[in-house]
């Protein structure tokens, strides 16, 4: 949980930059973050958190 939270406040945050410095417009941001709700409410969910909790374990252990 804590992870999801930090990852939430991270994507947030890159969001908001993109956002404020014009690199994408309301309307991309709008569709991406529609593209990961709708994603996260499918199948590839599952596969797509045990990824990032693989990469987060490995992260770990390098350092």
């Amino acid at each position: 949980m804590i992870v999801t939270l930090s990852a939430v406040a991270l994507f947030g945050v890159l969001t908001f930059a993109l956002l404020k410095g014009r690199y994408v417009g309301p309307l991309s941001a709008l569709v991406l973050f529609l593209f990961g709700f709708f994603t996260a409410d499918t199948g590839a969910s599952t596969a797509i958190r045990a990824v990032v909790g693989a990469l987060l374990d490995a992260a770990r252990t390098v350092s």
